[in-house]
């Protein structure tokens, strides 16, 4: 059985998506022959200038594992008069009936409904042989309309939507409008405007200003009037259901329980899962998610293969039970590297208190499947999700763990979501993210943003300092927030206001979000205050955000609080996340 994702496409420069339009355009050229090259430049520039256009243009992509597209849907939003318009949905011809048609409109209206629009509007040919001379497509007409009937989408009728703009044109077209299963009535004052909208953008060198206002000035009955159902039993009730913003996605590692270090003062510990789990799920708006599993290709792409092959080479020469802890800090000489796999761990490491023991390696493996699997979350059309793993991973750079952390879980979800469109990390642990720093400090395509403690007193001490701001492309792209040793929430609530302005002039297409909750008062490492009111006004900023949003867990180690502190964060960032 084949498996596809929806994402959604919103520029044409990125290679995956120029690949995918490609695949686009050619299944767009066999369903709809009358498409010429002209109007394919004119979808690309639509998405390029949505202020020319007065409307913002979006692909919405059905796609294998392999990136071949399956089928594909167009759709415009107007924000000034609040709906969307289904301008195309096509499937590829060898998958008509694969249920890939219906699986990308049920992402169109969750889109719809996140954009709290109204509803969908579209054009159908009609089914009504007197409108059409030639009757050759009146059963694939009547086919698309049933179709959309099965989500409540009727023809709007008593109006002269259907008349011929030119003597000539056959086959008119009907207005369709789905409600998204609301019980809401289209006002005839709304439906005018909707209507001028459609026909002046969609049609601006089609349609005169005379036909314009003929058909505008039709539309008499308040509210419009929409066609029985004609397909499918006119009792039939369209299943209303909490939007997918309303819902978090959570994905937890499996096998952290397997990396317990025990030894005395270790404090990352299983405890921390179980202690978020416990409050978080009172909130209810969590769905459990299976971890997949994903190659080693996405770890390579950020860290070096040597410094894999190591972690993974040493860890299952380990004893159960045995730890080693890095304690000879050699000066990395690339060419001669030690050779004991004890003295090689200072080699990697960036500390003395990372232990390498035969689970660490399973148990950082699993975290990144379900960073990985939260990313592609997103890709599909959550707007959020929640990767709860240990260990953490934010300190991992590309060639050296330290921290706690082994492989950089967030670094690598931002690099596959990098592939579909700008990225932004955001990591409010109490300690630097040195790990993303130092992996995208090249690059102008991910903006890496950190508040922490100053590393003057706070850990990992040799990064996180204001002045550094990344290198050749990537200069301005790095941004560190360092703060002084005592702070309450308040102070922090203003830096993090300042890290959110950068991160939206940044406009990425997606926000992973390095969840530290060691900032709270009394945590064993950190010096800060905040308490669980100030991580739900912390939450309820960063609900205000349109981006997807990916939250990892980093940090957290005052197990007594952590899970409050967790479930009033989420509290706050669904107060103003649903609307």
């Amino acid at each position: 059985m084949s498996t596809f994702k929806i994402r959604k496409i919103t520029d044409s420069f990125h290679p995956s998506n120029k690949n995918s339009i490609d695949q686009i355009f050619e299944i767009l050229r066999s369903h709809f022959s009358s498409v010429k090259e002209d109007k394919i430049n004119e979808i690309l520039e639509q998405m390029k200038d949505p202020i020319k256009y007065k409307f913002s243009s979006s692909i919405f992509v059905a796609e294998d594992n392999q990136a071949n597209v399956k089928g594909f849907a167009i759709v415009f939003y107007m924000p000034d008069t609040n709906f969307c318009y289904l301008d195309y949905l096509a499937v590829n011809p060898e998958k008509t009936s694969s249920g890939i048609g219906g699986a990308i409109y049920e992402r169109i209206r969750e889109e719809a409904r996140l954009l709290d629009t109204i509803g969908i509007f579209m054009e159908c040919l009609p089914d009504d042989e007197a409108l059409c001379k030639d009757k050759s497509d009146i059963k694939q007409n009547q086919a698309r309309l049933a179709f959309y009937e099965r989500y409540g989408a009727r023809v709007i009728i008593n109006t002269k939507y259907e008349t011929p703009v030119k003597p000539e044109d056959d086959c008119p077209p009907y207005l369709v409008f789905d409600n998204l299963g609301n019980d809401y009535d289209l006002s005839a004052k709304n439906a005018k405007k909707i209507v001028k909208a459609i026909l002046e953008r969609k049609y601006p060198d089609y349609c005169p200003q005379e036909y314009v206002k003929m058909v505008v000035s039709s539309i008499k009955n308040d509210p419009v009037e929409l066609r029985e159902y004609k397909y499918i039993n006119k009792n039939h009730k369209v299943e209303k259901h909490k939007a997918i913003k309303n819902r978090i996605p959570l994905i937890v590692n499996d096998k952290h329980e397997i990396h317990h270090v025990k030894e005395r003062g270790y404090i990352e510990s299983p405890v921390r899962i179980s202690s978020i789990l416990k409050e978080i799920s009172k909130l209810q708006a969590f769905e459990l998610k299976t971890s997949r599993s994903f190659p080693d290709k996405y770890i390579l792409e950020v860290h070096n293969p040597k410094y894999f092959n190591y972690f993974k080479k040493v860890c299952s020469s380990f004893a159960e039970g045995k730890s080693i802890y890095p304690y000879v800090f050699p000066l990395r000489n690339a060419t001669r590297p030690p050779n004991d796999l004890s003295v090689l761990a200072g080699y990697y490491c960036i500390d003395t208190f990372t232990p390498l023991n035969k689970n660490a390696f399973i148990a950082s493996r699993a975290a990144v499947n379900c960073a990985l699997t939260g990313a592609n979350l997103l890709l599909e059309g959550y707007h959020s999700a929640y990767a709860l793993v240990r260990p953490p991973g934010h300190h991992a750079e590309r060639d050296v763990f330290g921290g706690f952390c082994y492989f950089n879980n967030a670094s690598i979800a931002a690099q596959l979501l990098s592939n579909y469109g700008k990225v932004a990390i955001l990591d409010i642990d109490y300690h630097h993210g040195n790990g993303h720093q130092q992996i995208f400090y090249s690059r102008d395509d991910v903006l890496t943003v950190s508040i922490h403690g100053n590393p003057s007193f706070a850990y990992p001490y040799f990064s996180g300092f204001s002045e550094e701001i990344g290198e050749g492309i990537g200069t301005g792209y790095n941004q560190n927030y360092p703060l002084k040793e005592n702070i309450n929430g308040e102070e922090y609530l203003k830096a993090l206001l300042k890290a959110i302005k950068r991160i939206k002039d940044f406009k990425p297409e997606y926000l992973v979000i390095s969840l530290g909750l060691d900032i709270a008062k009394g945590d064993p490492t950190g010096t800060w205050s905040l308490s669980a009111t100030d991580f739900k006004n912390n939450g309820r900023e960063i609900g205000k955000l349109s981006f997807p949003i990916l939250f990892i867990q980093e940090g957290g180690y005052k197990n007594r609080t952590l899970g409050i502190n967790a479930k009033n964060f989420f509290e706050g960032f669904l107060s103003t996340r649903i609307k």
